[in-house]
């Protein structure tokens, strides 16, 4: 390979051309094809899909714990590291480049598509699941005790805070970096060119692009299947409407038609609109239970919780060893791998309003921003929902019965129930269908070669295949189904982790590359 630093790798649009076939590009039809095959063999044999699925998922959390969490304290280390080394400097897109998207803009765009609808669903399930070891204890530490409450919110902002939100900073910075500044296609296999430079658009590059659709698909369509049901479960638990296949089919329906709309209007005029309402129902639900659950004493809660997750941080980062395997492997490692397969689709889509950032800008934001926002929001939830079990107060106090309902169940002890549980539920569909055609747009700028304006018809197609890919399976499998496609997502983390620490060592190369030119043209 040539040497990096004497080689200027900017490749121009005569090198690309094959990528501009679009839907004739191989990626497109080999996903496709691909995705068709899982969707028909897990309708055909749901039990026995999952099962597969399951056990090849098993094996990777048992055998590969250790790498899952050292890959991850990995990326946390490197994203801090690029923050204080001089590379940090570097603007994406140039030194006149400018961003595209105010600051409030860009933060509601990455939040909602890095972790929006997972803190609807867990935010009160999982720290109470924690404090009363529905699914082992955090540490091994004995349920039901002081201990175990300060414990349960420190681990419940381990999973959500650096980690994750390095894991995306990765895979983000690098397919930003190497498109505007290297003028490479904004698609994974970009991030790969400084070591197999023109082997990037054969099969090898190929199969990175394939690997990262599957994994969006998968993560996409599960959670809307999951999501589904949230909702559904939500409307009956309050209206006492029929929670079964057909109400979850009819929201499908709904959250996709809504995400066609946005992904036919692009960024600013659907997604970038969406975002901003998302996060300011989720700020009014946020103030509704701050207000009528906490009062000023939340202001000490969050102390607290920021205080449990600082000194808990190390032990739980530590892959040597741990007693608690079943919180271990069920909680933390599940995590690790289920943030590594979504980190083609929050990377790609946080790369696309990222322009105009320098690289200390975009590592700043996106690791202390969203978990600095998620420990209020963690705190307001999952401190109270600790504080109605300690009390014996609501359904929550006879522990977990439903993780779907979990937020309802908090929210009826509270005055206004019933506007904050439809506000609720309004912020769950609205979050899903922010996920929904911010996905659509990463997959369609993948299978289209790395092309920022996608055909028409290719966002539909993709923003249409996740709603049918998960109304099919619950329809046709129920959870059975969705779980094999949980599993499978799951499962494309482990090689996905390998490709993510070659990603770090590719993205600093470049940087270093980037930062001779910019020191040049200063003492120039």
């Amino acid at each position: 390979m040539a040497d990096l630093y004497d080689t200027d790798y900017e490749i121009g649009q005569d090198n690309i051309q094959p990528w501009g076939m679009d839907v004739h590009n191989p990626v497109f039809l080999i996903s496709s094809v691909l995705v068709l095959v899982f969707v028909l063999g897990t309708l055909m044999f749901p039990e026995g899909a999952k099962a597969a699925f399951d056990g090849s998922k098993a094996w990777a959390i048992s055998n590969f714990d250790w790498l899952f969490l050292v890959a991850g304290n990995i990326f946390v280390i490197f994203c801090l590291a690029l923050i204080v080394l001089p590379v940090g400097r570097i603007r994406l897109g140039g030194v006149d480049a400018k961003p595209e998207f105010t600051n409030i803009s860009w933060f509601a765009m990455l939040f909602a598509a890095g972790m929006g609808i997972g803190l609807m669903f867990w935010s009160v399930s999982e720290p109470v699941a924690y404090y009363t070891g529905w699914y082992g204890t955090p540490l091994d530490v004995v349920k039901n005790t002081p201990e175990a409450a300060e414990l349960a919110m420190g681990a419940t902002m381990f999973h959500w805070g650096l980690h994750p939100w390095a894991i995306y900073a990765v895979v983000a910075l690098s397919l930003a970096f190497f498109s505007y500044n290297k003028d490479l296609p904004l698609t994974i296999r970009s991030a790969f060119y400084p070591f197999i430079q023109d082997k990037a658009w054969g099969w090898f590059g190929n199969v990175i692009d394939v690997v990262a659709v599957m994994a969006t698909i998968f993560g996409l369509a599960t959670s809307l299947g999951f999501g589904a049901k949230q909702a559904a479960g939500g409307l009956h638990f309050l209206f006492g409407m029929s929670d079964g296949i057909n109400t979850q089919i009819a929201i499908i329906i709904g959250v996709t038609a809504v995400a066609v709309v946005s992904v036919v209007r692009g960024l600013d005029g659907g997604v970038k609109i969406l975002s901003n309402i998302n996060m300011g129902l989720a700020f009014l639900l946020l103030l509704f239970v701050i207000v009528l659950g906490h009062g000023f004493g939340i202001f000490g809660s969050v102390v607290d919780t920021t205080m449990a997750y600082a000194s808990n941080l190390l032990p739980l980062s530590n892959w040597i060893g741990r007693e608690d395997e079943t919180f271990y492997h069920g909680w933390t490692v599940f995590y690790w791998a289920w943030w590594i397969s979504w980190s083609p689709f929050v990377g790609m889509f946080i790369a696309r309003v990222s322009k105009g950032r320098t690289v200390r800008e975009f590592l700043t934001a996106v690791l202390l921003v969203p978990p600095a926002v998620t420990i209020v929001w963690m705190t307001a939830f999952g401190q109270l929902g600790l504080e109605q079990v300690q009390s014996g107060v609501g359904q929550l106090a006879n522990g977990i019965s439903d993780v779907s309902l979990s937020l309802f169940q908090l929210l009826e002890n509270l005055p206004m129930a019933t506007v904050t549980s439809v506000l609720g539920i309004v912020l769950v569909l609205v979050f899903f269908t922010t996920s929904s055609d911010s996905g659509s747009l990463v997959v369609d700028s993948i299978t289209a070669g790395g092309k920022l304006d996608a055909p028409v018809p290719q966002r539909i197609f993709w923003a249409v295949m996740e709603g049918l890919i998960a109304g099919a399976l619950l329809f046709g499998g129920g959870e059975d189904a969705l779980g094999a496609l949980q599993a499978a997502a799951i499962t494309v983390g482990l090689p996905f982790t390998l490709v993510l620490i070659a990603m770090c060592v590719a993205l600093y190369m470049g940087l270093r590359h980037e930062l001779k030119y910019v020191l040049a043209k200063d003492t120039a």
